[in-house]
């Protein structure tokens, strides 16, 4: 059986000693701000810090994201394929960004250029942790044996029941992104509506329910994730924000004092993903029934 290497990129939005102790390799995904900064954003914040980052999204600097380009695949793919190994990629949503079928276009270069090797890219039709958990349930089947092909499998076949809930504080990002409508936006800050969101079967962020307030929101959150969950007492369950330590604290004490699950992580939501959102972004992420709908 050969060897193969596993690879996501920094939507995974997952603690960097959790990627390394599973050994993933991550590709960085380019952020340019308005005030003139660019940089690539990696899971250790190296270049740029999430509070100072957030900081600067509160106070109206803009950020834009690039998506990964075929020639930057292949730099990071052809190292691996030229020491024998073979490949097994965790891609963001195709529903979200472009960056899937670049990752194809890659491939398909590189399968002519190492015909003897497998390159697997797995459109995760998740986001975020929810795409980071997935990259770990490879890794955890790539170390009780699994080949590359079996395991790639297995995560098609479970891809569903990675839950993702979030809600946010403000909607403009959202509108910005495209994901509510002008007059959607303005009425929710308005009254004071928070969505709950998640991420459908096409890899999408959708509203799953409405909530009154900030407080209210995260309960159904909770709530959400509670009535999703299956085999909790074998699972990790992950609690990820943009820059709302206090709240993120609260969410995984309250998992924890009422879930039987085997453990609860909070993570940091990257400047990819929190340009979209946002600061104040909430999530939970967990594996569940897959109703995604």
């Amino acid at each position: 059986m050969a060897e193969y290497q596993i690879f996501t990129e920094s939507t995974c939005d997952m603690n960097v000693d959790i990627l390394e102790a599973h050994h993933i390799e991550v590709l960085p995904m380019e952020v340019t701000m308005d005030d003139g900064k660019s940089f690539l954003h990696f899971p250790d914040f190296r270049n740029y810090a999430a509070d100072d980052f957030y900081k600067k999204l509160a106070e109206g600097v803009l950020a834009h994201t690039s998506q990964i380009t075929p020639p930057r695949f292949v730099e990071a793919f052809r190292p691996y394929l030229e020491k024998g190994l073979d490949i097994l990629y965790i891609c963001f949503s195709s529903g979200l960004s472009n960056t899937y079928q670049s990752a194809l276009l890659a491939r398909n270069e590189l399968q002519e250029e190492f015909p003897e090797r497998k390159i697997i890219v797995i459109d995760s039709l998740a986001a975020s942790t929810g795409e980071g958990i997935m990259a770990l349930w490879a890794a955890d089947n790539r170390a009780v044996g699994m080949t590359l092909e079996e395991n790639a499998q297995w995560i098609e076949d479970h891809k569903m029941e990675a839950m993702h809930y979030f809600t946010v504080g403000d909607l403009f990002f959202l509108h910005k992104g495209g994901r509510v409508s002008a007059g959607k936006a303005i009425v929710g800050s308005a009254l004071n509506i928070k969505p709950v969101m998640f991420v459908n079967t096409k890899g999408k962020l959708v509203a799953k329910a409405k909530a009154h307030g900030r407080k209210a929101s995260l309960r159904k959150l909770y709530d959400l994730t509670q009535q999703a969950l299956i085999h909790a007492e074998d699972q990790t369950i992950y609690v990820a924000h943009t820059d709302c330590h206090e709240e993120a604290e609260n969410m995984a004490a309250l998992i924890r004092r009422t879930i039987s699950c085997k453990d609860v992580v909070i993570t940091r939501v990257g400047p990819v993903i929190g340009t979209h959102t946002g600061p104040s972004l909430m999530c939970i992420f967990s594996w569940g029934n897959g109703d995604r709908t």
